[in-house]
């Protein structure tokens, strides 16, 4: 699989959870990591800081000293790189770095104060979820401590869905698969929101016979030799649907940008910003069209 892994970091416990996916991600696919702090450029210093060369040295031997402590604790047989970046935010110094690298994907870490084990989406990764032309994997906090950050790519799920450019998603989910030798399961999040009153008996019948739908489309849809679990995810809600799920250690979930994204660009839907209040594994989103095709298809 070509391509490259490249971490946000920052020298803080988002970042160690951050740096600890990236190093699983890189380890189980074959990539080089790259590690990118990105420091605010001239435009975004206070005023009352002059823009001389030598503020601009300071922090990035600060940067420098940062990223040699983190590659330190990068397995020596994975190919690592550290660099200090100069952006007008740390999304797009991220995007700008990862267009430069042909990364895979970006990996960022949850914003502080989230529960362990779980996610909360920071300033970076919000703006990373509505521009970035390429996948971004989510780092749950606590990431680094888990045994999970030990554990190679287990297993791949993708949450499939039936709309236009869910082709993409499942794509990327077997490309995945193959690369880290993890097995592949896909997952219908039937539709859990109805209006109040109706019968409960026919809801019930209508979301089993739309789950199977899916996911009888999505086995079609699969290359030949490729096998999947199926599993379609019930609940009375996404998040008490993603709660009863059974999640590996090792595990990632691939969801498909909302369809209100540009192409080529990522947006993240209604669905997945739920997902993510329960999930507790890394989630990769990803953009609704491929990067070498212009056509214009939604997930």
């Amino acid at each position: 699989m070509s391509g490259a892994i490249v971490v946000g970091y920052t020298a803080t416990e988002s970042g160690a959870d951050a740096l600890a996916l990236g190093v699983r991600l890189a380890e189980s696919l074959h990539m080089r990591l790259h590690v990118v702090i990105v420091m605010p450029s001239e435009g975004r210093r206070s005023a009352a800081v002059p823009p001389e060369r030598a503020y601009e040295a300071h922090i990035r031997a600060q940067g420098q000293e940062w990223l040699r402590t983190a590659l330190e604790s990068v397995p020596h047989e994975i190919t690592r790189s550290g660099h200090v970046r100069f952006g007008e935010s740390f999304a797009s110094g991220l995007v700008a770095a990862g267009e430069e690298f042909g990364a895979r994907m970006i990996v960022v870490g949850a914003a502080n104060g989230s529960r362990l084990g779980r996610h909360r989406l920071g300033s970076v990764a919000t703006e990373l979820l509505h521009s970035s032309t390429i996948p971004v994997a989510l780092a749950p906090s606590g990431a680094a401590k888990t045994t999970a950050a030990n554990v190679p790519l287990s297993r791949v799920t993708a949450a499939i869905g039936t709309r236009e450019g869910a082709d993409v998603l499942l794509e990327e989910a077997v490309s995945l698969a193959a690369a880290s030798g993890g097995a592949l399961r896909l997952i219908s999040l039937v539709p859990f929101d109805v209006p109040p009153g109706l019968d409960t008996g026919a809801i019930t019948l209508v979301r089993n016979a739309h789950g199977d739908d899916v996911l009888t489309q999505a086995r079609a849809a699969l290359p030949e030799g490729v096998n999947a679990e199926i599993e379609r995810a019930s609940g009375e809600s996404v998040e008490d649907a993603v709660a009863h799920l059974p999640w590996q250690p090792g595990e990632v979930v691939l969801v498909g940008s909302s369809r209100l994204a540009q192409p080529r660009r990522l947006f993240l839907g209604s669905t997945a910003a739920k997902m993510l209040h329960e999930l507790p594994v890394p989630m990769i989103v990803v953009p609704r069209t491929r990067a070498h095709d212009r056509s214009d298809r939604g997930y």
